[in-house]
């Protein structure tokens, strides 16, 4: 079920109702929630949510014996059972094909031609998201950071509850069961809150980011038949599509969780707006960034071992994070460049000279954004041959014909761009976070913003289009 779909527009207003009508009953509420959310999940295919309950059967089995265990030996076993299990599922499921297929490529190199190793898999739904989500349990219990609840429908609530189940944020059991477990409220400001930054949500994905999506797709399909500036200027449109529409979904997400008196953490906080690629990662999908940093790149020895270390834990950290994203070697580059850059900005500011780093550090901007650009070519190709030839036809630097398409639709794209880059800047000037926009403006100022927004989804929606990241 997509957040832009009738169906959900249907079913949220119906578990919304029934959900407050519960308010007495803590448990009853927690049963709606998880059962909404499994059919929030079957909408897509009803037989992946026997891997969501198996994972969750697993880790919260897992849990219980880690914290209860006798013996530093018991513990770590529980937790190598809970990490099996549940990277075995997203291993075979996600990168089986991949694997295999490298692995035939490289033999037939050797003058051997295997059999078809590769298998008819389905990627399931938001498989990356919760698979990380329940590790984040059991390895924090096996740290000592977090106690084990003796509640399973919280758990399996806390696994599966839908405004986060297919695309995140990753939320930790440490800030999320909590709020699972104890009695909730129906607040006007986050009420308030919330409904705004669904607005805004579905504005960014379905004003901005399926407009602009439209240019990306047709040039994307096609790289070879296109000049240097169609390309580059459909790789400038990529990089904004991809914030708004996964911005957008986290937007949803946040804001569908405040109307059920939640609060997740925040997932994106205006990342292009960065004067380092450090920066961009503390701001970029920062769920995703922060779980990278705590789980992989510390349990890796983080800067704790010497400088030399501390580039082979950041570029595998960051290798590893382009793989969670996709079964590709383009991810696996596109990693490898945010891996390599961010050594090469711990090395200067490790050698730096503080009156050339204040001079210049005003470069850090454009520098910053045009690696980010560089990269998503890898992000967006069909394929790695896709990706080079992207990337040769633009250092032909053929500007005869500067822009092959739809023109109407260039400007088109254009101008909603100008809208959501222009409401960025605001946010960025005036310091306010999109998550308590709301509670600044006054009734009849919220009402004027719904009441444009509302406008302008209308006059663009025409279909529901998938959010990016459900791909990965």
């Amino acid at each position: 079920m997509l957040f832009n779909s009738f169906e959900f527009l249907v079913f949220f207003p119906i578990v919304f109702i029934i959900y407050w009508l519960l308010n007495n009953d803590l448990q009853k509420q927690n049963i709606l929630l998880l059962v909404s959310s499994y059919i929030f999940y079957a909408w897509w295919d009803w037989r992946f949510l026997s891997l969501i309950i198996v994972s969750s059967f697993i880790d919260y089995t897992a849990g219980s014996k880690i914290f209860h265990a006798k013996t530093e030996r018991q513990s770590k076993n529980w937790l190598l059972i809970s990490l099996i299990a549940n990277l075995g599922l997203l291993g075979f499921f996600k990168y089986y094909n991949f694997f295999a297929d490298s692995f035939s490529t490289m033999m037939t190199g050797f003058g051997w031609q295997p059999n078809d190793l590769t298998l008819n898999i389905i990627l399931p739904v938001g498989i990356s998201f919760y698979t990380f989500q329940t590790l984040s349990y059991t390895i924090d219990i096996y740290r000592k950071q977090f106690e084990p609840t003796k509640n399973m429908v919280s758990f399996f609530t806390y696994i599966a509850f839908f405004p986060q189940l297919v695309a995140g944020p990753i939320e930790r059991a440490s800030n999320l069961l909590p709020q699972i477990e104890k009695k909730r409220i129906l607040k006007k400001e986050w009420f308030n809150e919330g409904l705004i930054q669904i607005l805004v949500g579905l504005f960014r994905k379905i004003v901005i980011a399926d407009t602009i999506g439209a240019y990306v797709d047709t040039v994307y399909s096609d790289v070879g038949i296109y000049n240097s500036t169609t390309i580059v200027v459909a790789t400038f449109l990529y990089a904004f599509q991809i914030y708004f529409d996964f911005a957008g979904y986290s937007d949803i997400a946040i804001g569908t969780a405040k109307l059920m008196g939640f609060k997740f953490n925040q997932n994106f906080n205006l990342p292009y707006f960065s004067i380092s690629l450090t920066e961009f990662w503390r701001k970029w999908h920062m769920s995703l960034s922060f779980w990278l940093r705590d789980y992989l790149y510390i349990s890796l020895g983080g800067n704790r071992k010497g400088i030399k270390i501390t580039y082979r834990n950041l570029m595998l950290t960051m290798l590893l994070g382009g793989l969670w994203h996709g079964s590709s070697w383009n991810f696996v580059i596109w990693g490898g460049i945010h891996g390599l850059i961010l050594s090469i900005e711990k090395f200067i500011k490790t050698y730096q000279t503080s009156y050339l780093w204040k001079k210049f550090s005003f470069l850090g901007y454009p520098i910053t954004f045009g690696v980010v650009l560089f990269s998503w070519i890898f992000f967006r190709a069909q394929d790695l041959n896709s990706a080079m030839l992207a990337i040769k036809k633009i250092c032909q630097f053929n500007f005869s014909a500067p822009f092959i398409g739809d023109i109407n639709l260039i400007i088109t794209s254009a101008l909603v761009l100008s809208l959501g880059i222009g409401f960025d800047f605001f946010l960025f000037r005036k310091k306010i976070d999109l998550e308590n926009l709301a509670a600044r403006f006054s009734i009849l100022k919220v009402a004027v913003l719904a009441s444009v927004i509302i406008v302008l989804i209308n006059l663009f929606y025409s279909t529901s289009n998938n959010f990016i990241y459900f791909q990965f």
